[in-house]
């Protein structure tokens, strides 16, 4: 198992995760589920070394983005943090607790750039998702929704949004 960013030779593949996660989101919540995601913002974050992927051999078994910022979601927030986005699992790797992988990755991460919290959002109020989130480390904050949604991707509009964070110490 090697965690690594992702490149561009990954995007379709990325694309094809996000695909996956998006039909299994409707199969359990059809009233909130991921939008079709623009190539630039993916590309963008792929240039920028924010994109990451999780390789079991030589497959890629799960890809996620993070931010130093999220202004817009955490709105009048700024501390130090990184923000965990769109967690994506190769359906063949379900069920070996990635999430738990990448908020120890993620911990380390944040430690070397001397970051207070790990944060993640969810839009939807999932009980079974809050409560893995919080098996896997992560304080529950609370639901609200969004007062600016404008330039979000638009799974964000009048959604419920939770979000966790993990106060590094």
């Amino acid at each position: 198992m090697n965690i690594q960013n992702s490149t561009s030779e990954d995007i379709p593949e990325i694309f094809r995760l996000y695909t996956r996660a998006t039909d299994f989101q409707k199969t359990k919540f059809p009233e909130n589920h991921w939008p079709k995601f623009k190539s630039e913002m993916i590309a963008k974050e792929v240039a920028e070394n924010r994109q990451y992927k999780l390789v079991i051999q030589t497959e890629i078994a799960c890809v996620w983005a993070i931010a130093f910022s999220d202004p817009q979601i955490w709105e009048d927030t700024d501390e130090p943090s990184i923000y965990i986005h769109r967690i994506a699992t190769n359906p063949d790797f379900r069920g070996h607790n990635f999430v738990k992988i990448i908020v120890d990755w993620a911990t380390a991460l944040a430690e070397k750039q001397h970051k207070q919290f790990i944060r993640m959002d969810t839009c939807g109020n999932n009980q079974g998702l809050i409560n893995h989130y919080q098996k896997c480390g992560f304080n529950f904050l609370g639901v609200k929704q969004l007062k600016n949604t404008l330039n979000l991707p638009s799974h964000y509009h009048n959604a419920d949004v939770c979000f966790f964070e993990i106060e590094i110490k």
